[in-house]
């Protein structure tokens, strides 16, 4: 590892939960930078790339402070790993936050989404299902939020989180 510290990333299609769970998550991971990856779509439109490359960097920058980071928003790993500072991390862990497919749909006609999107971001929650375990390494587990109230999402991510640190050895005990 010399050095290098893993990046944590909640993933997950639209609707799942990434961005509500961040309040919850900054309070049972206080130690941790958690940032919503839409935050910088203001400012950089439609360039996906470049919006992971400055997350990618600044997760770099805070690790070099020794302070570790999770990343909430859509990331792939064959999009991640073209980043230029991929290889700064000892590992890039990704979990994904899931919800059933009517309860997407819900959350997303309050968003005021077309139907068109909607149907795109069910056939991609079911993609990310189907390919956690052979397009992810690790395999990426998934937390369902259809039925879980936000603080047990946040302490599960929590658990996810320190699970992978102490198989890096950055804590021997949570």
């Amino acid at each position: 590892m010399e050095g290098k510290l893993p990046l944590f990333i909640v993933t997950g299609a639209s609707g799942s939960g990434k961005s509500y769970v961040i309040p919850e998550l900054r309070k049972v991971l206080p130690e941790f930078e958690i940032f919503d990856l839409d935050w910088l779509s203001p400012f950089t439109g439609d360039d996906w790339q470049k919006q992971r490359n400055i997350w990618l960097r600044l997760a770099r920058g805070i690790a070099a402070g020794g302070r570790l980071t999770v990343l909430c928003g859509t990331m792939m790993p064959k999009d991640v790993e073209q980043c230029v500072d991929y290889s700064c991390f000892s590992k890039i862990y990704y979990l994904n936050l899931h919800c059933h497919d009517h309860i997407r749909e819900e959350r997303l006609r309050a968003r005021k989404w077309e139907e068109g999107l909607i149907t795109e971001h069910i056939t991609f929650a079911t993609w990310l299902l189907e390919h956690a375990d052979s397009d992810y390494d690790p395999p990426m587990p998934t937390i369902d939020t259809s039925d879980t109230e936000t603080p047990e999402v946040a302490q599960q991510i929590k658990d996810w989180v320190y699970d992978h640190l102490v198989k890096e050895s950055f804590i021997h005990a949570i």
